[in-house]
């Protein structure tokens, strides 16, 4: 496509700069039209709830405010957004009236503004690019956009360094004064190291609840039992949450309570040493397991209800897998994939956890495969489980339009995975 915009952009004198040229050109081999919405709503609003509290910037949303939000009152002329790594707004804030403007172009929570949807803007730029922008005016590669002006910046997990979301401003001129784009480079910074710190203080917590003496019981003499989750997800040991502080499990105890927590009606001793051991160990062995399960258990205060004859747990434990599973069954594709952060313990040869690893695998490969938007199945696609899976990448194929340019990747993707 070639449009007459295009070849005089702002003022017929003004050259763009190298950045803004450059991305107006990857528009144009990705087909976009400057003339027409190309945002689109790809976060359904019974789901944005959960994914926005799933996502890794939402813990971290009170320090963006503090430096940014407050300034951004129903008078400033100006917007504050935080979005994803695929460039989809997760929270908007700011001035009240600019809001309502803004939702003629769909800038709002839920909203798609990758520069592969719509063009040169900050937000989907600085993603694009890994560094912040300034997009100004006419700068916008589509129409609707050229009454605004906008700055971005990307922020980055603190130790991988991988891109976890990015924060904008947009607004008037004000967007982008020379100030704007320091202040905004100085949020980000500011943001991924609270994100350490909170890292940090977790590890902390997660040593001081097996070194430290044990907090006197209530007078009550019971033990907590609040909502107790079992994360184990991604991880090779267990973090047992809902006692006096989050609990870090050896990995013979996680498996033991992760499989107590799946199979809920109870396994006998001879049932629970079969899914746990490889060697073939004796139920006597897995007793004095269960033994010091129990001690550790009470030292935390975390009262599960752990019976024997069978072995069963007769008050609630869920495991974050569990979590993933129903929110397949409810539809909330995307929010599952967000939180299906890794293979259920991966390092575990546990026959047990190793069958329960494969039917959560499954169950996320088939719900997306069957009923998952696009945009969610390009997503499942690039993840570990499914990079090499040709049957995902060729359902990929068969959802995309005809015209989409996302299809030369896909198709010299299936030719890499046929060579290989």
């Amino acid at each position: 496509m070639t449009s007459p915009w295009l070849a005089q952009p702002q003022a017929a004198s003004k050259t763009p700069r190298p950045l803004v040229r450059a991305s107006w050109n990857r528009a144009l081999q990705r087909q976009l039209d400057p003339e027409l919405l190309l945002a689109s709503l790809e976060v359904a609003e019974d789901e944005l709830s959960d994914y926005r509290l799933a996502h890794p910037l939402a813990s971290v949303l009170p320090v963006i405010r503090r430096l940014l939000v407050r300034d951004a009152d129903d008078d400033s002329g100006l917007l504050v957004a935080v979005g994803d790594a695929m460039g989809r707004l997760l929270w908007v804030d700011g001035d009240r009236a600019l809001r309502r403007r803004a939702e003629g172009m769909l800038f709002v929570e839920g909203a798609g503004w990758a520069e592969s949807r719509v063009g040169t803007s900050a937000p989907g730029t600085a993603l694009e690019l890994d560094h912040a922008v300034q997009i100004s005016g006419g700068e916008h590669f589509n129409r609707l956009a050229h009454e605004w002006s906008c700055t971005a910046v990307p922020v980055h997990d603190p130790e991988t360094r991988r891109i976890l979301g990015m924060i904008d401003i947009t607004g008037g001129a004000q967007a982008v004064d020379p100030h704007t784009l320091p202040l905004m480079e100085a949020t980000a910074a500011a943001v991924e190291s609270e994100l350490m710190v909170q890292r940090l203080r977790a590890q902390r917590d997660r040593i001081g609840a097996v070194t430290r003496p044990a907090p006197r019981r209530a007078a009550s003499g019971a033990a907590r039992a609040d909502r107790a989750v079992l994360h184990v997800l991604g991880r090779d040991t267990g973090e047992l949450s809902g006692g006096d502080a989050p609990l870090e499990l050896s990995a013979r105890h996680t498996e033991l309570l992760t499989l107590l927590a799946w199979h809920r009606q109870g396994l006998t001793a001879g049932q629970l040493a079969e899914l746990v051991y490889t060697e073939g160990e004796s139920a006597v062995t897995l007793r004095a397991e269960m033994v010091r399960l129990r001690k550790v258990l009470e030292h935390a205060h975390l009262d599960l209800g752990l019976q024997s004859r069978p072995y069963r747990l007769t008050k609630a434990l869920e495991l974050d897998a569990q979590h993933v599973i129903a929110l397949l069954d409810r539809g909330a594709h995307r929010v599952a994939l967000a939180t299906a952060t890794g293979a259920v313990l991966p390092g575990s040869t546990a026959p047990g956890i190793e069958a329960v690893r494969d039917e959560v695998r499954a169950r996320l490969r088939e719900s997306v495969l069957t009923d998952a938007s696009v945009d969610v199945l390009l997503e499942y696609a690039r993840s570990a489980d499914a990079v090499d899976d040709a049957e995902v990448w060729t359902a990929l194929l068969r959802l995309l339009p005809p015209r989409s340019p996302r299809r030369a990747g896909i198709v010299a993707h299936l030719e890499a995975l046929a060579a290989s």
